[in-house]
């Protein structure tokens, strides 16, 4: 499928327009037949300065911390994802989440399980939060190794890469629990696996009777949009319901490239949520949340959850304070579509807890006084009964 008309870089000036194709095939002394191959990129992930000095002007911070942090948390970039980096300007936002930098190695709070996804595990890699559904770690290779990732910890394990052996076992207790209904395969990026071995687990698990929907979730669209080919999409299309979520955090990433990746999935009926984190320095203001989102919707992808950042080890300089992200979804309320506001949320080792601004005041007598998008009181005729005397709310009189 034929990209979407070519935009400028973040970066690049008007006049100088070049295709993160073009650009990346031309840095990296390659075709862009070959640029364009998934698994060219995977060969060619960027996991050292020395790499990366290739394509950017590293700061001392970047430099030292491919050093300071080997040991603690991989970093790996596709070509693609460093080619979308502005190469002078490290706080650059693509940067930021791919590169990283001394920062990580502050951090008075963070933890390496912040969800308690291990004692969540019932078997080895399905966590079991929600009666009605799992989320199955099948996957541990990733095209980009976020620096915000919850997973981190999983970084230090061998051998957790579609392991038959943990996936039989994933497999084996999904089927024999019958109150398991929606399946959300994760990792790792579980797209970063050949057709046929995402066919075999996807015909096993959709055999299953009482599984009645399967989730991917996956950054492939942002980081690899290569990887979402035509026998790919016609693959998953097969097992219907299927539903993706994808990860987009700013509009630097709604690339055409990205853009035709979509449209693949899409135009095999293939519905697509994208989840963003709530990153500072990245998409932490109201304009940049409201592009984001908007490009989103363009793209014909609806945003679905936003993140508090979780206190992850080493990602203190990125978490943005809780009363920031209740101020721009107030913001955003009322200044965009409905529909390309996601639910602003935090994850919790008992599951998400919405964060959403509180519009209901109080009651007064058969008022229920709300404050309207305005900042303005909007009383609402609402007269009591059985349930209101139950279940009261405050009492708004003495707040007008």
């Amino acid at each position: 499928m034929p990209f979407r008309s070519l935009k400028p870089l973040h970066w690049q000036t008007a006049t100088h327009q070049e295709s993160i194709t073009a650009r990346g095939a031309r840095l990296f002394g390659t075709t862009e037949e070959q640029f364009t191959s998934w698994r060219w990129q995977m060969k060619n992930q960027i996991t050292s300065a020395d790499e990366a000095l290739r394509v950017l002007q590293l700061s001392h911070s970047e430099k030292e911390a491919f050093f300071e942090l080997k040991d603690l948390f991989e970093a790996g970039v596709t070509p693609y994802y460093l080619a979308l980096m502005d190469p002078n300007n490290e706080f650059c936002p693509v940067r930021l989440q791919g590169m990283p930098r001394l920062e990580e190695t502050s951090d008075r709070i963070g933890v390496a399980d912040p969800l308690q996804e291990v004692g969540n595990s019932p078997v080895k890699e399905v966590v079991h939060v929600y009666k009605d559904r799992v989320a199955f770690c099948v996957a541990q290779l990733c095209p980009v190794y976020c620096r915000y990732c919850f997973r981190k910890r999983r970084d230090e394990e061998v051998g957790l890469h579609f392991n038959p052996r943990i996936v039989d076992q994933g497999i084996e207790y999904i089927a024999n629990n019958p109150n398991i209904r929606d399946v959300l395969i994760t990792g790792g990026d579980p797209l970063i696996a050949q057709d046929g071995t995402l066919e075999n687990l996807l015909s096993r698990l959709r055999a299953i009777p009482h599984v009645q929907i399967l989730r991917i979730g996956t950054r492939v669209p942002v980081t690899l949009p290569y990887r979402i080919t035509e026998e790919l999409a016609d693959m998953l299309a097969r097992f219907h319901p299927l539903w993706i979520n994808t990860h987009f955090n700013c509009p630097e990433e709604l690339t055409p490239e990205a853009a035709a990746a979509i449209d693949t999935l899409l135009g095999r009926g293939i519905p697509v949520g994208n989840q963003s984190v709530l990153l500072a320095g990245i998409n932490d203001t109201a304009e940049r949340l409201k592009s984001l989102f908007e490009g989103l919707v363009k793209m014909r992808v609806r945003p679905y959850y936003l993140y508090q950042g979780q206190t992850v080890e080493g990602t203190a300089h990125l978490r943005v304070p809780i009363e920031k992200g209740l101020d721009l979804m107030r913001t955003l309320r009322g200044n965009t579509t409905g529909f390309a506001i996601p639910q602003y949320v935090l994850d919790t080792p008992t599951g998400k807890i919405p964060l959403s601004p509180n519009h209901v005041v109080g009651r007064d007598a058969d008022d229920v006084v709300l404050l309207d998008l305005k900042k303005n009181h909007w009383r609402e005729n609402n007269p009591l009964g059985s349930y209101v005397t139950a279940h009261p709310l405050p009492t708004a009189q003495k707040q007008l």
